[in-house]
């Protein structure tokens, strides 16, 4: 029983899995009957938008073939049309050569003819001057020559009496208009002539400050001339400590060190040395400004720095008691009304006379005449050569090459000429201690000298490293003795040689 219950259920099942393997097969059947219409009906909708654009795409072509002929027949009908240009301009050209050609052969024609007619006329001048020579029996030469002593003889005394009468009239003219420019130009320009002293006076507040400025067993003051190299002379005069030293430059240092040591109220040698050295600085930058100063007043551009930091330097330098500075700005426009009157070139005779005692600023420390010195020093920073030429003439140390030359020797004549303006004892006192510390530097060791007291003393400073204790008292004596050769002076003068050692080290 019961296996006949298990072979009927299987049966079932089998039954039940064909009949779903049927059923299957009969909705497989019928998906595929729907896609097949499905494909048909996209085939048909896709061949008919073919066709669309296949008509589309024909009618564009068409019309873009169209366009495109239009066009090339355009870009034909252009290129006949220049063509066409280009043809009649060709046969312009041609036309044109053909024309110039046959005016150059009708050139070459008359160019011939009228060498032709040029020999003619030659050939008959000859003739006839030979001829004349043949009637006349004289030559060319000879009748030039007897027809001029002919005219000289007769009219010998009027040409005399005429030309002395220009030639004095020519100099009374020529003298009657350089004194005119002369005193124009003089007239043009009022300079004070105030000459330049020895000594600067300092004022301080009161007399107590005298003490410490000598300091202990006057090693303050002693400190203050040696590194300013001047002499402080602190006298009875109340109110007042005198500067005395013959170099304006050193007297300057040591006026603003003084005043800035009196406001600030430490006087020690350290702080000494300190503000002589900051007062050094400060008369650089005075030096620079006044250069700067002079070269704008006087018109004078486009000069090399360091030409005008040395004429700076002329600030502090005297000439006969004249400040050069302030004599070469004079000369400057002196010579540049000159060279208006004249014709000459302005801004080289001005240049030329503001430059013309550059020299002066160094002299003491280079050697040869402040000319030759001024030279080099703008022959070595690029100055024009014309304005060299202006300037080295002006004491005829060279010959006159320029109208400029002339000019600035003539404003250097009128600037220093002028009633006051120089000082010529002065200028010899200055020169006597200039040659009294250039012995001194002459020697090897030296490492700074100054010439105090009027010239009655020599304080020479030397470098121990070089110069022993030995080698220091000779070196005195040497000096000495060179003074006695080469100098001519009053009284006697001391020559005191030091040498000071000093080892510096600093506690961090």
């Amino acid at each position: 029983m019961s296996f006949t219950i298990l072979m009927f259920v299987a049966l079932a099942g089998l039954v039940g899995i064909g009949v779903g393997y049927y059923l299957r097969f009969l909705i497989t059947l019928g998906k595929k009957g729907s896609i097949e219409l499905e494909v048909k009906r996209t085939l048909l909708v896709a061949k008919e938008e073919a066709g669309r654009i296949t008509e589309s795409a024909k009618d564009e072509a068409a019309k873009l073939k169209k366009e495109l002929s239009e066009q090339e027949k355009e870009k034909e009908r252009e290129y006949k049309s220049k063509e066409s240009r280009l043809v009649k301009k060709e046969e312009f050209l041609d036309k044109r050569q053909s024309d110039m050609d046959a005016e150059f052969e009708d050139i070459k024609k008359k160019i011939a003819d009228i060498k032709r007619i040029q020999e003619t006329i030659a050939e008959d001048k000859e003739k006839a001057r030979k001829e004349l020579e043949r009637v006349s029996k004289l030559s060319a030469e000879d009748a030039e020559k007897e027809l001029l002593e002919r005219i000289e003889k007769e009219y010998e005394e009027d040409f005399a009496v005429r030309m002395q009468k220009m030639e004095t009239f020519g100099a009374e003219r020529l003298e009657r208009k350089a004194k005119d420019i002369l005193a124009a130009s003089i007239q043009r320009l009022a300079s004070s002539t105030a000459s330049d002293v020895l000594t600067t006076q300092v004022s301080i507040p009161s007399d107590d400050l005298k003490g410490k400025i000598i300091g202990k067993e006057g090693r303050n003051i002693r400190s203050f001339e040696r590194a300013a190299g001047v002499e402080l002379i602190v006298d009875d005069t109340p109110g007042t400590i005198t500067i005395s030293g013959f170099d304006p430059v050193r007297r300057q240092i040591a006026r603003v060190a003084l005043e800035n040591l009196l406001l600030d109220g430490r006087i020690q040698p350290a702080r000494i040395e300190e503000m002589v050295q900051k007062a050094k600085d400060e008369i650089k930058r005075i030096i620079k400004e006044k250069g700067e100063q002079a070269a704008y007043e006087c018109g004078v551009f486009n000069l090399d720095p360091r030409i005008i930091g040395i004429l700076g330097r002329l600030y502090f330098r005297t000439s006969y008691g004249q400040n050069v500075l302030q004599h070469s700005i004079e000369m400057a426009h002196i010579s540049g009304m000159l060279a208006e009157e004249l014709g000459a070139d302005v801004a080289v005779a001005r240049a030329g006379a503001l430059l013309h005692d550059i020299g002066k600023a160094v002299d003491h420390e280079v050697q040869g005449t402040h000319v030759d010195i001024g030279r080099r020093i703008l022959q070595k920073f690029g100055a024009n050569e014309k304005i060299i030429q202006a300037m080295q003439s002006h004491h005829e140390e060279y010959p006159y090459e320029t109208l400029e030359s002339i000019i600035v020797q003539t404003a250097d004549a009128i600037s220093g000429g002028r009633p006051g303006a120089r000082r010529d004892s002065v200028e010899n006192y200055l020169k006597r201690l200039q040659d009294l510390e250039a012995i001194a530097n002459s020697f090897s060791g030296i490492e700074k000298s100054f010439a105090l007291q009027a010239g009655r003393e020599i304080r020479i400073f030397v470098t121990p490293e070089e110069t022993s204790d030995v080698a220091a008292r000779e070196l005195a004596r040497n000096v000495a003795l060179r003074i006695e050769q080469e100098l001519k002076y009053p009284g006697e003068i001391k020559v005191t040689v030091i040498r000071e050692s000093r080892t510096i080290e600093y506690a961090r």
